[in-house]
């Protein structure tokens, strides 16, 4: 072994000549090469590295089965030259040690498996040795033990069959013992008051008594036992009409009667009265803590009393009916049965009596566990009296109960809706105190966001305690799926944000109902909260109640964007009937000023009219306390003489163009044609366009909506020439200070210009005052 792990020395190469020993070395080595290939399952041309299509015949190869090693030496002389003569030397080295180290490390591992298994070996064969001396010592034992018992067994055999004789004899005359003593043993039991140690005596001795009846002395026995039965039969049914025992007591008396013989169906009938009366006796103890003077007790202390006494006895009888009377069969069943559903109807409705006075209070968790323990209780009975359908009852009376929490927690959210309505209207008509200021809207709308908000809340959490884990009938189909999606999301959640858009909508109707009464700021104040609802507090809701509430009910629901729409239109409705509310506000007070003034007799105007300052002052105001709630809004580029534009009786370039040099008194018709021409080519103003959600549109629609009604009033009138100067200095003033409040300042000057315009069609001597003097009356004011 030593000889075949040793290599060539490190001096040997491919051109030594192969004697002695080293003859031998390239056999050997492909012989260890050949047994590595067969270890890892190679060929013999992948083994040398050559692909495994090469031709295995091949002299040079060093590898193969055919290497000769003169034609691989000729080949490398004429082929390579010195240098890779001398790597290919060096290479064939380096090769050759590998294989050695591979062979020495082979020979090395399967030497020590093999010392390893001879050790083995050679423990298994002192091991069986030692097991095979004692399976011997164990039958040579087990051979006298089976000696011995025979021997036993043979020596007894005469004496067993006597012991089993006399083992027979004494039983039997114990049985005779036992019948001659039965009589007495009964009237004992009978006097004192063992009733069912006397009728399991009597079950023993009943079958030998029938059997040898025929006997004198058994049939004598068998009399005086019957004697003594009927008596005890007739106790017993004493004992069971007589009712004071429980139910225990008297289920027992039934069975011992049945055990003695007596007609099953007389005692079906007679246990369930008893039962009936000591049920009806719990209800009516339930009945009486209804009653109008006492006080009820809470919720739970009655569904409690409810379910240990009345329940409770239920269960007790139906347990002991169906063990003493299984054999009356399907009958018996639905007798049972129609017993157990007319009492449970009767208790299941002072349940329901005593709940609905629980409908009041906002928190719910005596009441769910009220519920929980009710439906608990009936577990029991539902198992029993499957026929009787008592557990769906007090399901259905579970469902039921949550559903009028959910309707009276949205009464709930409507209520504290028209509370915080209310609030507000409060907060907006409080007298202001000197030096205090009241609340703003933004700070108002805060409030009922917050207090809306926080009501839904903890309306969520209230009603969530029927879906939680302990509670006995979260587990039920209603409130895994409908509570959850048609219940809370749909009848509670969407409808309340319906609701709450109606009620803010019916602020909007026509003036003399109930809208003609509504502050306007309570209509921006509804319509900022709707708006705010559109962006974000719906999706923020709904995110929510499915949160808490997973729904696996697959019925449709409404979507998040039908809900904002709704909002959203909503807010559009309130801002344009705000718009509309104060145009009017604002209209009453230029019409009743152009109504009640004589403008023919009118004196030549020396200020502005104090109407015309309250109307910038009322449109600041609304423009600050629009600008509370609503972003500032576009306005189109304004030119830098708005403020400085004087209105002169056609004031308009297109007008002082065409009216001013034809104008005369003498030609009424000319001066009409022409403005008629002009208003065709004139842009259209549409004074109820729609509103947007910002300060510019709100401020711009009720200016449009003022300024076309102070044009139509003076569209009735009929002006001297003072007051048709009057005008000119009016609408002026409101020029210098409309401008700015509206989107496109064009629409002021064009609304003024008609103004202007149609007080001098109205007028028989139209003569304007000087735009000098028009501006030194405005900046005096």
């Amino acid at each position: 072994m030593a000889a075949a792990a040793a290599g060539p020395g490190p001096g040997s190469g491919p051109g030594d000549s192969p004697e002695g020993p080293e003859a031998e070395a390239p056999e050997r080595r492909r012989k260890a090469h050949g047994m590595l290939k067969l270890y890892y399952g190679l060929s013999e041309g992948e083994a040398a590295g050559r692909p495994s299509g090469s031709d295995p015949l091949d002299p040079t190869d060093l590898n193969g089965a055919h290497f000769d090693p003169e034609v691989y030496l000729d080949k490398l002389r004429r082929e390579c030259p010195l240098a890779q003569l001398m790597d290919s030397e060096t290479d064939m080295v380096r090769q050759i040690r590998a294989l050695d180290s591979d062979m020495q490390t082979l020979v090395y591992e399967n030497y020590n498996k093999f010392i390893s298994a001879t050790d083995t070996i050679r423990k298994m064969k002192n091991d069986f040795r030692k097991m095979e001396d004692e399976m011997d010592r164990l039958a040579t034992n087990m051979a006298v033990i089976t000696d011995f018992s025979a021997r036993i067994s043979a020596t007894l055999q005469d004496r067993h069959e006597r012991i089993t004789k006399l083992a027979g004899v004494h039983a039997l005359l114990r049985k005779l013992q036992f019948l001659f003593e039965l009589p007495s043993r009964l009237t004992k039991c009978v006097e004192l008051g063992a009733y069912g140690q006397a009728v399991r005596y009597q079950g023993r001795a009943r079958a030998v008594l029938q059997q040898y009846q025929h006997l004198p002395s058994f049939r004598a026995i068998q009399d005086d036992c019957q004697v003594i039965t009927a008596r005890l039969a007739q106790q017993l049914r004493q004992r069971f009409r007589e009712g004071g025992s429980g139910a225990p007591e008297q289920a027992e008396c039934v069975e011992l009667l049945l055990a003695l013989g007596e007609p099953a169906e007389e005692l079906c009938e007679e246990f369930l009265a008893h039962a009936r009366g000591r049920l009806e006796a719990e209800l009516r103890s339930l009945e009486a803590e209804l009653g109008p003077s006492p006080p009820a007790p809470d919720v739970l202390e009655f569904t409690d009393r409810g379910g240990s006494g009345f329940v409770g006895g239920l269960c007790q009888v139906a347990s002991a009916y169906q063990e003493l009377f299984a054999a009356q069969g399907p009958a018996g069943a639905e007798k049972l049965a129609a017993f157990a559903r007319e009492l449970g109807g009767r208790y299941f409705a002072l349940v329901e009596r005593r709940l609905a006075q629980e409908q009041g209070g906002g928190d719910n968790s005596l009441l769910v566990r009220a519920l929980d323990r009710f439906h608990r209780r009936l577990r029991a009975p539902g198992a029993l009296l499957a026929a009787a359908g008592l557990a769906e009852a007090a399901t259905e009376i579970v469902e039921r109960v949550a559903r009028e929490r959910l309707g009276h927690h949205l009464q709930g959210l409507r209520s504290a809706f028209l509370g915080c309505l209310t609030d507000v209207r409060q907060a907006l008509a409080a007298p202001r105190l000197a030096g205090k200021e009241g609340p703003g809207l933004a700070e108002l709308l805060a409030n009922v966001a917050s207090s809306i908000l926080s009501h839904i809340k903890a309306s969520l959490a209230a009603v969530h305690l029927f879906t939680a884990k302990e509670v006995s009938f979260s587990n039920k189909p209603y409130f895994r799926g409908e509570f959850c999606s048609q219940g809370v999301r749909e009848g509670l959640i969407v409808g309340f944000i319906r609701s709450m858009c109606q009620t803010a909508q019916s602020f909007c109707d026509s003036p003399g109902e109930k809208g003609g009464a509504t502050p306007p700021a309570l209509l921006l104040l509804l319509s900022r909260l709707c708006l705010d609802y559109e962006t974000a507090t719906i999706s923020y809701i709904l995110t929510l109640t499915d949160e808490q509430f997973l729904v696996q009910d697959q019925s449709p629901v409404t979507p998040v964007s039908t809900l904002c729409a709704e909002a959203r239109e909503t807010a559009r409705r309130l801002l344009t009937h705000y718009v509309k509310v104060q145009g009017l506000v604002i209209s009453q007070m230029l019409r009743k000023s152009v109504e009640t003034r004589d403008w023919l007799s009118t004196l030549e105007p020396r200020n502005v009219r104090a109407v015309m300052k309250r109307v910038v002052e009322d449109t600041t105001a609304i423009d600050v306390q629009v600008g509370l709630l609503y972003e500032e809004g576009v306005r189109k580029a304004q030119s830098s003489d708005s403020s400085k534009r004087t209105f002169s009786v056609y004031s308009s370039s297109r007008q002082q163009g065409r009216y001013a040099p034809s104008y005369t008194p003498s030609a009424p018709m000319d001066t009409n044609l022409l403005s008629n021409i002009q208003k065709l080519f004139s842009e259209r103003i549409d004074v109820f366009s729609p509103v947007e959600f910002n300060k510019v549109s709100v401020l711009t629609g009720i200016i449009k909506i003022s300024l076309k009604t102070l044009l139509e009033c003076v569209r009735l009138r009929t002006f001297g020439r003072f007051g048709l100067q009057q005008v000119q200095v009016d609408c002026h003033f409101l020029q210098l200070y409309l401008w700015r409040f509206v989107a496109d300042e064009e629409l002021v000057h064009l609304l003024l210009d008609e103004v202007v315009a149609s007080a001098a069609l109205r007028c028989p001597d139209p003569v304007p005052m000087e735009p000098s003097v028009v501006e030194v009356i405005c900046e005096r004011g």
